[in-house]
């Protein structure tokens, strides 16, 4: 069970995230403890520098992302876009190592449909069994699609 809440009054955990540094503390915080049985896809909105205390499990992501898959991510950034609102994904596996193809296909695939709907998407994080890693977007460039 992964929740922001936490603590004897139940407080949310609300910090400012206003760099990649920070965005990764926080999934680190939200992954913790690391191992993971299946591929999974998180997402954490972002309102004015603060996430929404509410993280949500979106999709078994284990196989390669689709155009349909794109276009609905877009679908749903968009409805719940605002100008204050940006949108935080990991990737969550089991397994260990740097970010793989499948990682940086559903990371490329976020930034799509980001960009579809005119949201504003962080940089997409990987959670496996070892560590929570930035993907970084040159990789995703030097990458064809």
């Amino acid at each position: 069970d992964r929740s922001m809440v936490g603590g004897m009054k139940e407080e949310a955990f609300r910090p400012l995230i206003r760099t990649q540094s920070e965005l990764e503390q926080l999934w680190r915080r939200l992954m913790a403890p690391l191992g993971f049985s299946g591929h999974t896809l998180w997402m954490v909105v972002i309102q004015d520098d603060r996430p929404v205390p509410q993280i949500m499990e979106i999709v078994d992501a284990s196989d390669t992302p689709e155009d349909d898959d794109v276009t609905a991510f877009a679908r749903v950034l968009e409805h719940l876009a605002s100008p204050d609102t940006r949108f935080a994904f990991l990737r969550s596996r089991p397994g260990a190592g740097r970010p793989d193809a499948l990682d940086r296909a559903w990371a490329r695939a976020l930034h799509d449909a980001g960009r579809r709907s005119g949201a504003a998407v962080d940089l997409v994080h990987l959670a496996h069994d070892h560590d929570v890693l930035p993907i970084v977007l040159d990789d995703l460039l030097a990458e064809p699609a």
